[in-house]
């Protein structure tokens, strides 16, 4: 029994010892993972913000592109028939969009689901806009009913998805 309680006499404490180097070592590899975490979450940071900045630019510069009055100047510097201005705008629109998808994937679902609308509804403005005008009148015809349908819109989805996308870059400042 002496044995016993001498052989727990030096067990005991030995068992202490390991498991405190045991929280100790436990202690400074979690510390160490977390200071790991914390660089390569700032050189990401350093990578990403410069490419999100720039997403943002570019999807500015597609919903101002994108906006009835600047689309039709840009597009209508020819005498084109209504019907050939309207594919022009379209083709236009179609090209802007698929050339900034990529964009995406630095936004928020909503965001780009804001984006995606102001898309939309500038189509939808222009087709309804065809069907007002004979095809076979004058480009500038059509031009007209584009910006008249614009004036005369209330819920202008450039402008909500340009909003939504200053605010979701403003996060990052």
């Amino acid at each position: 029994m002496e044995y016993f309680v001498e052989l727990m006499k030096i067990i005991i404490p030995a068992g202490l010892v390991i498991y405190g180097m045991y929280l100790v070592v436990v202690s400074f590899l979690s510390k160490e993972r977390e200071a790991k975490l914390i660089t390569l979450k700032t050189k990401n940071t350093d990578v990403i913000l410069p490419l999100r900045l720039q997403a943002g630019e570019r999807l500015c510069l597609l919903l101002e592109r994108l906006t009835p009055n600047n689309l039709v100047r840009r597009v209508n510097n020819q005498p084109y028939s209504a019907r050939e201005l309207h594919g022009l705008l379209l083709s236009e629109i179609r090209e802007e969009f698929n050339h900034n998808m990529a964009q995406q994937i630095y936004f928020s679902d909503e965001t780009w689901d804001s984006v995606k609308t102001a898309v939309e509804e500038v189509v939808t403005l222009v087709n309804r806009s065809m069907q007002e005008v004979n095809p076979d009148e004058k480009g500038v015809e059509l031009a007209k009913k584009v910006f008249q349908h614009s004036l005369e819109q209330k819920n202008d989805g450039i402008s909500f998805a340009l909003k939504q996308v200053k605010s979701e870059i403003r996060v990052y400042f």
